[in-house]
């Protein structure tokens, strides 16, 4: 058995990334694997417009509240999770998400390498100027050769 451990905290000098108003912050890369874990802040009465991408993601939220909805094959669906719950995104599955709460939400996002490039690829280092702003579906292209976002 492993005792591995990662410690998650910050970096000194680690740099916060924002995604429209999220901060975005990397806690782990486990090297040579697809394995990254960032932890997203969502400022109070924030969204995520629906978008979608090749990765996979799993989040799982540690502050706050947010209200989830995702594409399934009965529609869409709305729900809302807190502190403890984890959200599973598959492969392409549309997906968004808004704090309705007076605080900022925190969550941790586990996902791959490609999404993890386009993130460092294309946010940016101030608020409302990263990817996924705007009310339409979006698809996120996220591999080495394009990093562009795209009107679906």
């Amino acid at each position: 058995m492993s005792t591995s451990f990662v410690n998650t905290h910050a970096q000194p000098g680690a740099k916060a990334l924002f995604a429209a108003d999220d901060q975005v912050e990397r806690r782990a890369r486990l090297e040579g694997t697809w394995l990254n874990i960032f932890d997203v802040t969502v400022p109070a009465g924030s969204r995520t417009p629906l978008h979608r991408h090749a990765s996979p993601e799993i989040f799982r939220i540690i502050e706050g509240r947010l209200n989830m909805r995702r594409m399934t094959d009965q529609g869409l669906e709305e729900f809302e999770v807190t502190a403890g719950d984890i959200v599973r995104i598959e492969s392409e599955q549309v997906h968004g998400y808004s704090n309705p709460g007076p605080e900022a939400a925190v969550f941790s996002a586990t996902i791959d390498s490609d999404m993890t490039e386009f993130f460092e690829a294309t946010a940016s280092r101030d608020p409302s100027k990263g990817p996924l702003s705007g009310n339409t579906v979006v698809t996120v292209v996220a591999n080495t050769q394009d990093t562009s976002i795209l009107a679906a």
